[in-house]
């Protein structure tokens, strides 16, 4: 039996969708069935083994659909291993460091039980969609600080630990 992993995301310029998709690579390298979904299509989560939650911050929050996907599926998430990601700084600092979670982010980490949470750098380019954005682009400030390569190895340790689990409760059954 595989196991099912669900990598949700929320996106407004779709740089957080391309985190997700090299996530979504990494565990199936790792033996794993992961789907990849945008929050907002998400139903039911009861076919998924595992889950893997992201979202861009805007403003120290995560994207609305994010926050809601959190609220409407608070109890099933609870039930199952969860792992969660940001993507945000527009600078190397996420690279550099570990960047603690914002307080709402904090918040559903204990009320999800979930594993654990990573602050991945953000990506702003030209071409993004709102006034905000396009502020902090004419300011100069903009780019793409993403580490695939940091991103792809975050996601291969949190699939060893789900193959290890398994593993395990295959043994003891």
């Amino acid at each position: 039996m595989t196991t099912k992993v669900l990598v949700a995301y929320a996106t407004k310029n779709w740089s957080t969708a391309e985190i997700a998709r090299t996530i979504t690579e990494a565990l199936r390298a790792e033996g794993l069935e992961p789907e990849m979904r945008l929050v907002s299509e998400v139903g039911d989560i009861q076919a998924y083994d595992a889950v893997v939650l992201g979202s861009p911050l805007y403003a120290g929050r995560w994207h609305k659909d994010a926050r809601r996907f959190v609220r409407r599926s608070a109890q099933a998430l609870a039930k199952r291993p969860v792992w969660l990601f940001s993507s945000g700084p527009l600078d190397a600092s996420a690279s550099e460091r570990d960047i603690p979670p914002v307080p709402a982010v904090r918040r559903a980490l204990i009320r999800l039980d979930a594993r654990s949470h990573v602050t991945f750098g953000g990506c702003l380019e030209e071409g993004a969609k709102g006034r905000v954005a396009h502020m902090i682009l004419k300011s100069g400030k903009g780019g793409d600080y993403r580490d695939f390569g940091q991103i792809a190895a975050w996601a291969h340790r949190v699939g060893a630990t789900l193959g290890g689990e398994v593993v395990v409760a295959r043994e003891e059954h």
